[in-house]
């Protein structure tokens, strides 16, 4: 007799999409248009980069061309973390960027304020709260990277709190995690209704979006570079490329970035006594500290999202949207929900969906120009992307503009990441990097492939 799980009867559709009540929509491009600057991608990135371009351009033409639907993408399928760092942390920071690890720290912190003042600013309502992060650890071992991580966060001034026994049990009570490092500068956000705020914020300011147009082609020519589309050319100044995790149209980046897999499950919403039951009263997102790691965080109407863990790669840099089902990673992330979670035995799922982390080799996004420098691209966000997104679009904009700037003269972004190699090879490697880190998590021993790759600083992870 088969094994019923519960997630089998939710929603295959990311949650956030249901708590947008009008849904910004747009029509596709049906003739040839002209424009000062086109940007190619409607996630963060791209509507980021048209703000902005708005705020610094107040008369120039821009175009947004999204092939699908406004924040379909990675965008809309994330778990809201907005992170204070557009360096994937802290300790990433001081590990692969030592000498610029201060200024990363700062301009993530900056980046964060930023943020939250645009919103502020142009009214949008994108489900922002600063309501702090978590970190807890289920073995010694990882008990001790808290400790290491509290350290490293003092050396920049960063509050933190370190919590375990009675302390962690009145922050979150499960069997599963041992001690716990909380950070109140750590913000949180409804990701679909931030996508639909940037959205309509740049509309309301003359920028033109049109969706189902899908850019197959870009072509460099003397006066202008020539987008093409299914049904029209857009003729532009200049481009920002903001697609990410798709399949970049500029060949030469297409190694740099590895599309990983990532799920997700939601609950039901919880009761008063169900929340009391786990003592998570306050509403900070939470993370545990394993190389294969779960994020979890609670909804405005108190529901549990739960993500992470499997982070899967298809043999070919498979992009199937079919993919976004996968029943074993499912069935994983119910067991090891329950398995956290023991007093919320019999509670159901109301959703269950996957989408794709553009992961680069060192963890921290890139940027550069092509095309004589009328193109600019910043991608490979891997994971960070919510906030580090609005960093990469102002990185962008000062490059097409040929400015010498804090942000541009970061060696993280300027630096081209190793590319990853072809298939078969690739797969391989993925895997067995993998399989290594899955190891560490249950001995605490990083092995000597592992070592190897921290000393070249390349990195696997989302």
């Amino acid at each position: 007799m088969s094994t019923r799980f519960r997630y089998e009867s939710a929603s295959p559709d990311p949650f956030w999409i249901g708590t947008v009540s009008t849904p910004f929509r747009a029509v596709s491009l049906k003739q040839d248009a002209t424009c000062d600057l086109a940007i190619v991608g409607g996630g963060f990135s791209g509507l980021w980069s048209a703000l902005k371009a708005r705020e610094q351009f107040p008369d120039a033409s821009i175009v947004l061309l999204e092939g699908g639907c406004i924040g379909n993408a990675a965008s809309g399928r994330n778990g809201g973390f907005c992170a204070p760092s557009i360096s994937h942390g802290v300790s990433n920071a001081v590990a692969r960027w030592p000498q610029e690890a201060e200024t990363l720290v700062r301009l993530g912190r900056e980046n964060l304020d930023g943020l939250e003042q645009d919103l502020q600013t142009y009214a949008i309502d994108g489900g922002f709260e600063r309501s702090g992060k978590l970190n807890v650890a289920a073995t010694p071992w990882q008990v001790d990277g808290l400790r290491a991580m509290q350290q490293t966060y003092a050396r920049f001034g960063i509050e933190t709190t370190f919590l375990e026994g009675a302390a962690l049990d009145a922050r979150f009570n499960t069997p599963r995690y041992q001690a716990g490092l909380y950070e109140p500068n750590y913000a949180l956000v409804n990701p679909a209704r931030l996508v639909d705020g940037l959205a309509k914020a740049c509309v309301a300011r003359g920028v033109e979006i049109y969706e189902d147009t899908q850019v197959t082609a870009l072509t460099n020519r003397n006066d202008s570079i020539v987008l093409t589309t299914a049904q029209a050319v857009v003729k532009a100044q200049k481009v920002i490329l903001a697609t990410n995790a798709a399949v970049p149209l500029l060949r030469r980046l297409r190694p740099a970035i590895l599309p990983i897999w990532d799920y997700s499950l939601m609950s039901e919403p919880l009761s008063d006594a169900q929340l009391a039951a786990i003592g998570w009263q306050d509403r900070y997102g939470i993370a545990d500290s394993g190389n294969q790691f779960h994020y979890f965080r609670k909804t405005q109407d108190n529901r549990i999202l739960w993500g992470g863990y499997d982070a899967v790669y298809y043999y070919g840099s498979n992009r199937d949207p079919n993919l976004t089902e996968r029943s074993e990673t499912y069935r994983r992330l119910e067991q090891n929900f329950f398995d956290a979670f023991p007093a919320l035995e019999g509670i159901g799922f109301t959703h269950r969906w996957g989408g794709i982390i553009d992961t680069s080799a060192r963890l921290t996004a890139f940027a550069g120009t092509a095309m004589q420098g009328r193109m600019a691209y910043a991608m490979g966000f891997t994971g960070q992307g919510v906030s580090a997104t609005r960093f990469g679009a102002l990185t962008m904009l000062d490059l097409l503009a040929g400015r010498d700037t804090e942000r541009t003269r970061l060696k993280m972004l300027r630096s081209t990441p190793v590319p990853f190699p072809p298939e078969p090879l690739r797969h391989w490697m993925v895997k067995r990097a993998q399989a290594d880190l899955a190891r560490e998590d249950e001995t605490g021993e990083r092995s000597l492939v592992l070592r190897t790759l921290d000393r070249l600083r390349i990195g696997f992870g989302s």
